[in-house]
Order: C-alpha cells, then structure tokens, then sequence
C-alpha cells in the first residue's frame, strides 16, 4: 500500500529525483520552487489542518525534516488517520529519508493505533537499532488487541537483545499475563521486577496485582497492594475489582470504605467495580448511596457505569429504578441491553423481556449476543412462555438472526420443556443435541422431574450426574427429595450412606438481609448473631403460628438420618428462615422483607417463606443462586418452580 501511495505524492517527481543525486541542484531548485511565506508544517497540525499539512508536505519535498515529520505524524496519530499516515510514511521512503528512532517509533505507534499490527511490526523489524520505548510500543500494540502470546514472545525477544525493561515494558506485558501458561510467565516476569527494582513503581504494582486478582490469586494481589508505597486510583481499583470479580463482595466493600476513609479519589470504574459488589450482596441502601456518591461527583456517566447501575439494581430487586436508567441511556451497548434482559429474566418477568428484545431488534442499532439469546429464553422458561421460547430457538437453528445456537441455549429449552411439565420431551431433546450433555443441562431435568415426580427419568439423570461431578451435593439433595415424594424411604437412607461414602459435604448456606444500612449475616444453626436467641424464638412463634394456616415442614430437606422432631429442629435453623424472623423483628409491619441466599432455597423454606407471606401480610422478595422470588399474599413469581 505504501509503495502506491509514494507514486502519487510529488508534483514534479523527475526535479525530485535529479535533486537526490545532486545536491546543490536540489537547494537550487527549492529555492526556486517555494514562496518565502510558505506555512510552516508545525503551524498547520497544531491548527488541525491535517489535510493542507499534507499538500504542503508534498510541495516541500526533500526539504521536510525532524520536526515537520514529527508534527505531521503527531496529527495523524492524533486523529487516527491512517491514510494520511501511510502518506508521510510514503513519503520517508520516496525521499530517501532516514527517520531515527523517536520517528519509527511514532510509526509504530501510528499503525497499533490504527490497528494496523502487521504494518506496525515491520516498522520495527526495519529497524536498524531500537530502544526501549521502540519495543514497549509493538508489546503495548499487542496486549491492547489481545494478542497476548505475540507480546509475551515479543517481551522474550527484547530481553534476548540485550535491551533493559523499564516500568512502561513491565506494566504493559504483565496485562498480557492472563491464561494459565501466561500467568506462569506472569509469575516469572514478576521475579524479573523485583531484580530490576519496579516492583515498588505504582504501574507495574497496579498491572501486577490485576494479573493476580485476575487468575484468582487475590491473596498475592492483596501483598502487592499492601506493599506499595504509594497508591493511586488505578491500584485502588484493580484490588477491589479483584475482590468483586471473584466473589468476595463483603471484602470489595470493606476495602473500599477504608480506602475512601484514607482519601482515596474514587473514578467511574472504582464506582463500577463496588457496585458489582453491591449486587452481589444485593445491598440496595448500599447501592442508592454509591449512586448518590456518583451524582454528587458529578462523574461523565459512561456507558460501562451504567451498565453496572442496572445491573446493580436488577439484581437488588428494584426493576423499576433499573428501566429507569435503561431509557435514559444516550448510547446503549450490547451489555446494556444484557443487563436489562438478565434483570427482566430473574425476576421471572417473560413478556417483558420478549418486548424488550423485540425494541432491541426493531431499533437495529446493536445486534444481538450469545448471552442476549441466553437472557431471553430464561426469561421464556421463567415466565411460562415456553412456546414463544420455543419459537425463538428455532429461529436461531434457522439462523434467522445470524446467530447459531451454543450448548447454553439448548440448556435453556431443557428447561422449558421442564417447567412446563413436558419431561419426557425434555429428556428426548437432550439425546438428540449435537453437543454432549453438561452437568448443568442433566441438573435442569433432574429438577424438573423432582417438581412433576418423574421418578424413572429422574433415577437415569441422577445416576449421570453422579458420574459427572459425584462430589456436588445439591444433586443428592434433589435426588432424595424425589425418592421422599414418591414415599421411597429406604431409596432416601441409601442417597444419604452415599453421601457419607462419599464424603460429600453440602456448601454452608448464607442468607443476608440489609436493614439501615447494616448487612446481617446468618449461617445455618447460627449462634453467633448477637440476638441469637431472639431469632430462634421468633422462628419458633412464626412456625407455630403459620401451622395454623396449613404449613407443614417439609422433612425430605432434612439428609441427615434423625427422628422427625430433630429433623424440624434442623430445619427451623435454615439460614434464611433466620434472616426472616430478624426482618419481621426489625422492620413494621407491612414492609417489605428482602433476602438473599448464597444456594439454591430449599423446598422448606420456599413453603415457610409463602405461608408467612400470607398470615404475616408481608412482601417477601428473596434472591437465591438462580432467581427471584417475590412472594406476595402466600403466591411466588416461580410459580414454585426454581
């Protein structure tokens, strides 16, 4: 391409040639070829008349040096103008020019902007000598469009040629450091920091710790962090986005609250990651005060922020407040729409999400994802329009959007079938898939045949999921509620010996409720809650009194092989029946309650939970690990199917 563009640059290409070869006739000739008010080349870019640059350019000819290349390739850079960028490389070589290494480097920096990696990568292969910057610029190129593996061999090159890293190289090829080899370097790369002496540099702690909290090593992140002797947003940010991306909300939180403490600047992508946090936790108090803090800062609202703040709501359980910032959107990206479709999706609402896709569609501004269709089928399954659902899916085996179905949508129709009762169907689909059944699709019908009592089909999946991942204990915890539904006892006792046999441990469940800005934790059996004993006596008067309206426990949650009356003892110690008596005790009556639950709610609870609605006239809205449930005059939006 370049070649090409050199042919049409000059004006009188035969006086330039001859001038090369002769150069008094070249001073000759440009004397007498250009005006004495000629504009300077530095004068027009710093006016941004890239365009009039160029010509002039052309018209100075051999004449161009250092500083008019610099201005010229500055303003292309600048406005991202490759064209024109290729015009001034052009016209180095017809010339006969010898940039010098600042100036290649600028070429490099030109083509990675403009995402011309291969252009940019000759440049530096050209190059007689390079330095530090030179290399830095091509790794940076790479690691910017996820070429992780060309910059890590690129990083092992220069250290090859005998060129030093500086804090710039390091910081830049550590973000590189992402998969499982990766990180191995990663790990080396860091040993290399410590040698050199930049470990203490506040981008290369910052690219350092991101690289740890990324591969889950958030414990090397948090000694890197701890160690540096200075901080800034950056490093602020990346521990805390650490802390959320991986789970451990409570810990994001806590650290941003001292951090803030110390006069920490907070930036939009601080404020994005504690709100991923928050959602976690769906503490929505928590939440409305972040969003005070961002209007209070009077922060650009970015996309990616408000994206988080949808999220953040859906997920707190006020849809409303998400819509809300939904509409008000300037610009919309795929996540954006992602966001409001999951929202729409877990809290059960189906005909909102299918209207929303369909304005999605019809707007033809963004086109949909894999987790778009995703969001819409769950949202089909959760809302009871498994024919629209249907229909949806095999749009996309048609192709009709573009988009061929994965493995996850196909998991999708699994449930469908299986909410509607149709699992039989359900069961055929899976062995006609072109993909080979998951744990989580053979989860979903043993699900399903728990709630409509197929307990043949159920026995055949159970016995796949046990081969699948045997050390998953909510898959005997279903396969033991079917065997007590059908009355099979004996079936039940030998789940729970396989259980022991195995040595399956069921996860400790966690249950949250947020109340004036204060989040309470309760573990099952808790003791440690300083109104323990106040909890476990409102749990007692509570079950006694929605016995009267027709509760009855439900036993077959119980694994462990106890008398009935100890197996409701045990139950009365769930842990989100305890964030409910704590909720009725500290909130008036008619609030609502709202819960979160780290596992699936069970069977039990789910009843408790109604029944309390009823008698107590109280809204109830709990999230669990798959969705809402907004539970309203003893009626759940599930539709008791979860």
């Amino acid at each position: 391409m370049i070649w090409k563009i050199t042919s049409l640059i000059f004006h009188r290409p035969k006086q330039v040639l001859s001038s090369i070869s002769n150069p008094f006739s070249r001073q000759r000739i440009l004397l007498s070829t250009f005006p004495a008010n000629s504009p300077d080349l530095k004068t027009l870019c710093s006016n941004r008349q890239l365009k009039e640059a160029l010509l002039e350019m052309g018209i100075q000819g051999l004449e161009v040096e250092f500083q008019g290349y610099d201005s010229v390739l500055t303003e292309c850079i600048s406005q991202t103008a490759i064209r024109e960028g290729q015009r001034v490389h052009a016209h180095m070589i017809k010339t006969c020019y010898e940039p010098p290494v600042y100036l290649r480097t600028r070429l490099i920096v030109l083509y990675n902007k403009c995402r011309c990696l291969d252009d940019a990568r000759r440049v530096l292969d050209e190059m007689p000598e390079r330095n530090v910057v030179s290399w830095t610029a091509m790794i940076s190129g790479y690691s910017q469009r996820g070429y992780a593996s060309e910059a890590l061999h690129l990083f092992v090159e220069m250290l090859m040629s005998g060129t030093a890293p500086n804090e710039f190289t390091f910081a830049t090829v550590l973000t590189s450091c992402t998969s499982s080899s990766g990180f191995q370097l990663g790990r080396q790369i860091h040993s290399l920091v410590i040698k050199t002496s930049f470990e203490s540099h506040i981008f290369v702690g910052s690219s350092l710790l991101d690289m740890y909290a990324k591969a889950g090593k958030i414990c090397e992140a948090r000694r890197v962090f701890d160690g540096l002797p200075e901080r800034d947003v950056v490093s602020c940010t990346a521990i805390i986005s650490g802390y959320a991306q991986l789970g451990l909300d409570e810990e994001a939180l806590d650290l941003f609250r001292r951090l803030q403490r110390e006069g920490m600047r907070s930036n939009y992508v601080t404020y994005a990651s504690v709100l991923t946090a928050l959602s976690g936790l769906a503490a929505l108090d928590h939440g409305r005060q972040v969003h005070s803090h961002v209007l209070r800062a009077k922060l650009p609202f970015y996309v990616v922020l408000q994206n988080s703040l949808i999220d953040m709501y859906s997920k707190c359980g006020s849809l409303t407040y998400s819509r809300r910032i939904f509409d008000s959107m300037p610009e919309r990206t795929v996540i954006s729409w992602n966001a409001m479709l999951v929202g729409y999706s877990k809290h059960g609402l189906g005909r909102e999400a299918v209207e929303l896709f369909k304005l999605m569609k019809e707007e033809n501004k963004v086109k949909p994802d894999s987790v778009t269709f995703l969001a819409v089928l769950s949202g089909c399954s959760h809302g009871g329009m498994e024919d629209r659902g249907l229909e949806i899916f095999y749009e996309m085996v048609n192709q009709k959007d573009g988009f061929e179905p994965e493995i996850e949508h196909y998991g999708c129709v699994v449930d469908l079938f299986g909410r509607a009762g149709r699992v039989e169907e359900a069961f055929e689909f899976i062995k006609k898939m072109p993909f080979e059944p998951t744990a989580a699709i053979w989860g979903s019908l043993l699900g399903a045949c728990r709630v409509h009592q197929n307990v043949h089909i159920g026995e055949f999946v159970a016995r796949r999921l046990l081969e699948i991942e045997s050390e998953n204990a909510g898959n005997y915890v279903i396969l033991s509620n079917l065997y007590a539904s059908a009355g099979r006892w004996d079936d039940v006792r030998t789940v729970r010996e396989l259980m022991k046999e195995k040595a399956v441990i069921k996860e400790p469940g966690r249950s949250w409720i947020e109340l004036d800005q204060t989040l309470h934790t309760f573990h099952a059996s808790d003791r440690s809650h300083p109104r323990k004993e106040e909890v476990f006596a409102k749990v007692r008067e509570l079950s006694i009194k929605i016995k009267e309206a027709g509760y009855v426990p439900e036993l077959s949650c119980v694994l462990y092989d106890v008398d009935d009356e100890q197996k409701e003892k045990i139950l009365q110690g769930h842990s989100e029946k305890l964030a409910l008596a704590f909720g009725l005790i500290c909130t008036p009556g008619g609030t609502p309650v709202r819960i979160i639950k780290n596992l699936r709610i069970c069977v039990d609870c789910h009843n408790f939970a109604k029944f309390l609605s009823m008698v107590y006239g109280r809204e109830v809205s709990l999230r669990d690990k798959n969705r809402f449930h907004h539970i309203v005059g003893g009626t759940c939006s599930c539709g008791d199917y979860w």
